[in-house]
């Protein structure tokens, strides 16, 4: 790395990097934070079949990575497949300030879809590779990277959220298409800090296979990845049976290989690998009604009236974003600070605290339900759910995400890692049937009116999953010493 091409003591490109990513999550959790209201409101589904969509949606969105890194690693190179995410992206957000036609409106669904499947896994990649293995700075590198992550999702539910709901849904979604182009913008203009690097893995892609170029197979590959997501967030169902196909397939290859490929200490580790994979899924079940069931209980059954304006629904969603910048750092030090002290909780117990914790935000918010007066919730336990699923978030996702890697065997740790994303996909779309079982039974007009029966439903469903996950964070704590023996001392 070129010592002179260096900004703040991070190679320049880092920021090019950061940028992009920023105004890419800032174009999708600004449409996020409005798509189930958008849903309910304008195009008047039903609830139960909104929840579907958005559930279809935001799985799908985990599972197009695979692909998208896939043909980055064989054929385009980072830097191309995220120029071609990014192009797919901003045609997508723009597509959704088009009110008129339910097609563009999947068509652009579709775009952002695998957009993301392109850009995503491909720029974190790209962070990657600016650093030296052993270079210091990686971590931290990495920690200002994700920094824009959070600065991006923060900023759109605010903004975006607010044009949407106040002003019109078009400038909701434009937004968020204009924050896109800026990221492409800063993306082709910085190419020249990234001195060369995810350039295509070999010269293949200029081959010629039926007249065009590898290169160019791997495009319409991608316009067939859009055409496939058109169809699937049509037909919700067949994401779930995709998704139980998907999941046999991994479920399977993990046995298979812990069976007769490993030694006896990773097969012991793979197995608490596969344990906290699922409990991870059942997190992201729950976590993830933050955008479906819940944006639509704040809505409508909750007085959202500050110094007399009434925050819109959507702008809550910036409250998880803004936890994590505040709360983050606290937990980096205090992990470091019990680890000094030998105290450090195992990685099954944090998942379980994780676990207890999204369990605890549901029936806390059930309470204050419970004793608000009439049908409107106080705007305070809106907060708090929040901040108990951000602190849960906290103790379970890096801490995942770390998991996978020290426990897998290296050979695997890309398969082990898509395994990890899978159940966030499948996690996603178990959100969506939780999400349903709160629906009320009129669409449109109707749909919008909170009334009684409504509020219970919601109190019965978040009661549930409350308890489940608590005792699942309780059974998780009792096999524990079980997982930490299978471990052989990896924490």
């Amino acid at each position: 790395m070129n010592a002179s091409n260096n900004f703040l003591g991070h190679p320049t490109g880092l920021f090019i990097c950061f940028a992009t990513e920023m105004w890419e999550r800032f174009s999708y959790y600004g449409m996020r934070a409005l798509l189930i209201l958008y849903l309910t409101k304008h195009w008047e589904f039903s609830d139960a079949t909104s929840y579907l969509i958005y559930g279809a949606y935001t799985s799908l969105v985990y599972i197009m990575p695979v692909f998208g890194g896939m043909l980055a690693d064989q054929i385009l190179g980072s830097k191309k497949a995220v120029t071609y995410g990014a192009i797919l992206l901003v045609f997508g957000h723009l597509g959704m300030t088009v009110e008129s036609s339910e097609q563009i409106f999947y068509l652009s669904l579709a775009l952002i879809v695998s957009g993301v499947g392109f850009l995503k896994p491909n720029i974190s990649t790209m962070v990657g590779v600016l650093y030296e293995k052993d270079d210091p700075r990686r971590d931290s590198g990495f920690t200002i990277f994700y920094m824009g992550i959070n600065i991006g999702a923060f900023t759109a539910t605010l903004l975006c959220g607010y044009l949407g709901e106040q002003v019109g849904w078009a400038y909701g979604f434009g937004a968020a298409g204009i924050g896109m182009l800026f990221g492409l913008i800063i993306f082709l203009w910085g190419q020249k800090y990234l001195e060369g690097l995810a350039e295509p893995p070999s010269k293949k892609y200029l081959e010629k296979v039926y007249g065009l170029s590898y290169e160019n197979w791997a495009y319409i590959s991608g316009i067939f990845m859009v055409l496939t997501t058109w169809f699937l967030v049509q037909n919700s169902q067949l994401v779930g049976q995709l998704l139980g196909g998907f999941g046999a397939v991994f479920i399977g290859a993990w046995l298979l290989y812990s069976l007769f490929r490993c030694a006896p200490e990773e097969r012991d580790r793979l197995i608490v690998v596969g344990i906290l994979i699922l409990f991870s899924l059942i997190f992201w079940a729950l976590f993830e009604q933050a955008g479906s069931s819940l944006n639509i209980l704040t809505d409508r059954g909750v007085d959202r009236f500050i110094f007399g304006w009434e925050v819109p629904a959507s702008m809550f969603q910036s409250l998880n974003a803004g936890f994590i910048f505040t709360i983050a750092p606290l937990f980096a030090i205090l992990w470091i600070a019990l680890a000094k002290r030998n105290m450090e909780p195992s990685t099954p117990i944090k998942f379980s605290i994780g676990i207890v914790f999204v369990g605890l935000g549901f029936l806390v918010l059930v309470y204050g339900m419970k004793s608000s007066e009439g049908l409107q919730t106080g705007i305070l336990w809106i907060v708090l759910i929040y901040l108990l699923h951000t602190l849960g978030e906290l103790c379970l996702s890096p801490v995942g995400l770390s998991s996978v890697t020290k426990l897998s065997p290296q050979r695997i740790v890309g398969f082990m890692m898509g395994m990890w994303f899978f159940a966030s996909a499948a996690g996603n779309y178990v959100a969506g049937l939780i999400a349903k079982a709160t629906a009320s039974d009129f669409s449109g007009e109707q749909g919008d009116a909170f009334n009684l029966a409504q509020k219970q439903s919601f109190m019965e469903v978040y009661t549930d999953v409350g308890l489940i996950a608590i005792g699942l964070g309780i059974v998780l704590v009792i096999i524990s010493p079980l997982l930490k023996r299978l471990m052989h001392g990896t924490n």
